[in-house]
């Protein structure tokens, strides 16, 4: 059964590399205009960690006053 897998592991990987020998342009994701989705959808989650990072360390911040209240 494990030599089947890798035979056919093998016979896929074989296959694939053919289809992406293809592509000649090694820009081909920035010469289709889909890199500036790649690029906006890294800086939206980026955003999104900082903000969420930032709403944390306030509650934190209130929370730590509140102890040291007490």
């Amino acid at each position: 059964m494990k030599r089947i897998t890798s035979i056919t592991f093998l016979l896929t990987l074989l296959s694939v590399t053919p289809i992406l020998a293809q592509i000649e342009n090694p820009d081909f994701m920035q010469s289709i205009g889909k890199i500036y989705v790649v690029v906006a959808s890294i800086v939206a989650t980026f955003i999104g960690i900082v903000l969420f990072l930032i709403f944390i360390e306030r509650r934190l911040s209130k929370l730590e006053n509140q102890i040291n209240d007490k």
